[in-house]
């Protein structure tokens, strides 16, 4: 069958956590709430940026049966099912399949550093088990591992393959897979070091797989939507060169540790990182601050800088 295919604004959220490390269901309700409201098109639940990594395998089923009965509205929730071998990551995509999940994003397993051929055969055999739309993110920094173009685009014949999220520094690459019109959404990570968001755009990707759509959902909807004309275009390049500060401050340390201690200072629900993830402080954190104020966040959605929590 066809399957519906991610567009615009994809922004993968932080796991909301209560003071005592435990989930904050409310707080995933807020969010998503929050998101539908503010233009965000679909979300991933437990990427790198929900610190998927540190939470365990009964955390991460109680994740998706409880967050994929709430309501999203018309996004996408899809969940990050990559497990630490191919069985494990095939049953994390059932689980999501079968609790209610729209689709599931997978990576290469980290740590084991295979070969690119062993990761596609990875990724097909995923593909096959289940009748589901999957997403593949590139991620060479988080687990070493990196397909080149032709591996991508031999996954993109596949029907269940929906969507690449490209984190590498190569326009080129994401130029081959443009190139062809493969039946799927090339997105990219928002990154303003890897720089590929506005060639992405340019050459005809869908969107982004984002992690900054956590503070400014808003300019992340309009710096992702696929460009139809010349003012998507305009519009496109002036968001993202007006967010830069933010842009770059949501990459100044390990994500999701910039985002998330923002949030907590804004009133969003984030709660506490796991350890041994700490918040940024000093220099660091003031440049988020710079950039909430200077951006006018605090106005245009509502939130309430916590000055007491700065000091």
């Amino acid at each position: 069958m066809s399957h519906i295919k991610p567009k615009g604004s994809f922004v993968a959220l932080v796991t909301p956590m209560n003071n005592d490390g435990s989930i904050d269901y409310e707080g995933f309700r807020t969010l998503l709430q929050w998101h539908a409201e503010n233009g965000t098109e679909a979300i991933l639940i437990m990427g790198s940026t929900g610190e998927v990594s540190m939470l365990t395998p009964e955390e991460r089923r109680e994740i998706i049966s409880r967050t994929a009965a709430m309501d999203r509205g018309d996004m996408l929730m899809y969940y990050g099912c990559t497990g630490n071998n191919t069985e494990s990551t095939i049953d994390y995509v059932r689980y999501a399949k079968n609790e209610g999940a729209d689709g599931a994003i997978i990576a290469a397993p980290a740590y084991i550093c295979a070969d690119n051929d062993a990761i596609t055969d990875y990724v097909l055999e995923v593909l096959d088990a289940e009748d589901f739309p999957i997403g593949f993110y590139n991620n060479p920094p988080r687990v070493k591992t990196d397909l080149h173009w032709t591996n991508l685009l031999k996954l993109a014949e596949h029907p269940n393959m929906v969507v690449l999220k490209e984190s590498t520094t190569r326009v080129g690459q994401v130029a081959q897979m443009c190139a062809p019109k493969p039946d799927m959404s090339i997105m990219c990570c928002c990154s303003p070091n890897l720089g590929l968001v506005i060639p992405t755009m340019a050459l005809g990707g869908h969107g982004t797989a984002n992690m900054t759509g956590n503070i400014i959902p808003r300019e992340m909807a309009v710096i992702s939507k696929p460009w139809e004309n010349g003012d998507d275009a305009f519009a496109c390049r002036e968001a993202w060169l007006t967010n830069l500060p933010m842009l770059h401050y949501a990459y100044s340390a390990v994500n999701p540790v910039p985002v998330k201690t923002l949030m907590n200072l804004v009133g969003l629900p984030a709660g506490p990182l796991r350890k041994p993830l700490k918040p940024v402080t000093g220099d660091v954190l003031q440049a988020g601050i710079d950039a909430f104020n200077k951006l006018g966040l605090a106005e245009r959605y509502g939130l309430k800088l916590n000055t007491k929590a700065v000091a």
